[in-house]
């Protein structure tokens, strides 16, 4: 296929695979850019996610086969796009590879993990334990190769990576390296990022240990998580039996993100069952402002309101202190149907952070209008350029998946035009 018929798929998350693999499969070569050295995005940190509450591995791992089982999709790993010109089935792309420093050779031993003797935190368990600077997030991970952290990692300077690997797969002599590619339309699937609660100085998150993120719930539950899916207080690894959930910390607040993040009330709701299955005795209290549960997830909203461990209060949260002899989290809140104060220490509290598109902290390299919050307006990208999913609005997985399927058949109309 000539080089200007190809597809170029900017981000390798859920959104991305389904745009790359659905394009690749209707007769297009795909080239997929993403900037870390795993495919999956924000999913693969989830538990489980709707509609059909599986884990994430579940809907991922179909699309790993078929990227597998393709010869017409290609990739590049710790990438990104630094430039692009020229139009419509006519773009040339720049593209920085950053240095991975572990070769295709790589068999997923572990063996360079054990032999590494610097620890880092781990930012797929959102710092919530160490990992290796040679490591890889999961056991499920694809690429399943290994990849070096240069920001922890001591170079050849230790190298105790590469005596310990039999297959000549660690290459710390690895340099960044520019690529250029002619494709005839762009994909923008860069994902999403969770709000920064340490901006929420009243919600005590970053200085109370027993308030978590939402994000950080999931891979608590998760049997990939840092306590191999045991829902554990961070402070001293109790199990907790009572946890309050925020709703809207950040979201629908003028001082901060002015917009609803539409999947927070569903996360709640889900990580309320976590706690319940987990702890039969235990006691979740969601506070919110309004629960929106769209379409057919108002079934599930009934459910979880039906169980009598789980209540709903309606009422905004003033703050969140600390008892210094317990470690307990108090919050202290308004109960708006009761037509009261509320204030009452929990376990542990969970913030249900916002959602907020890469593109407000990392521009795309293309002629674009943003919105305040930096979503994507989709009807300022030039012709042939595609955005999807959470770059345009917040959704969840399953809007993110039609979005991308959608945005496969306007690409291949672009390269064929």
């Amino acid at each position: 296929m000539a080089e200007n018929k190809k597809v170029l798929v900017i981000g390798g998350g859920f959104s991305g695979l389904t745009a790359a693999v659905e394009t690749a499969e209707a007769g297009s070569d795909v080239i997929i850019v993403e900037k870390t050295p795993f495919f999956g995005g924000r999913v693969t940190q989830l538990n489980k996610y709707f509609p059909k509450l599986c884990p994430p591995n579940c809907g991922l791992e179909i699309n790993f086969k078929r990227i597998k089982n393709s010869g017409d999709v290609t990739f590049h790993m710790m990438a990104e796009v630094e430039k692009v010109t020229g139009q419509e089935g006519n773009f040339e792309v720049t593209i920085k590879v950053k240095p991975r420093y572990v070769n295709d050779k790589c068999v997923g031993c572990n063996a360079c993990a054990e032999a590494c003797p610097v620890e880092m935190p781990n930012e797929f368990n959102f710092g919530m334990d160490k990992t290796k600077a040679a490591y890889i997030t999961h056991n499920q991970a694809f690429p399943f190769v290994y990849a070096i952290d240069d920001r922890f990692c001591k170079g050849k300077a230790c190298g105790k990576c590469a005596e310990a690997c039999k297959y000549d797969a660690i290459d710390l002599d690895m340099k960044p390296q520019t690529v250029t590619v002619n494709v005839g339309s762009i994909i923008l699937a860069s994902g999403w990022d969770p709000y920064d609660v340490t901006k929420l100085d009243n919600l005590g998150a970053g200085n109370i240990k027993n308030v978590i993120t939402n994000m950080q719930m999931e891979r608590l539950a998760s049997p990939n998580g840092p306590t191999g899916g045991k829902i554990l207080r961070p402070s001293d690894g109790k199990e907790p039996k009572s946890i309050a959930f925020v709703q809207c910390a950040g979201s629908r607040d003028e001082n901060h993100l002015p917009y609803c993040s539409f999947i927070c009330c569903m996360a709640s709701l889900k990580q309320a069952t976590y706690l319940r299955e987990q702890y039969p005795d235990s006691t979740a209290s969601i506070f919110y402002i309004d629960i929106r549960t769209p379409g057919r997830y108002e079934q599930f909203y009934w459910k979880v309101k039906e169980d009598p461990n789980v209540s709903l209060i309606k009422g905004k949260i003033a703050r969140i202190t600390e008892d210094p002899a317990t470690g307990n989290p108090i919050i202290e809140a308004e109960d708006i149907l009761q037509g009261k104060k509320i204030k009452q220490a929990f376990d542990m509290v969970v913030l249900a952070t916002g959602m907020v598109p890469s593109t407000s902290s990392s521009k795309i390299p293309v002629q674009v209008s943003y919105t305040p919050e930096g979503f994507v307006m989709p009807a300022t990208l030039m012709k042939g350029v595609y955005a999807v999913g959470t770059l345009k609005s917040p959704v969840d997985v399953a809007k993110s998946v039609q979005d991308a399927t959608g945005v496969a058949i306007k690409s291949i109309q672009s390269v064929r035009r």
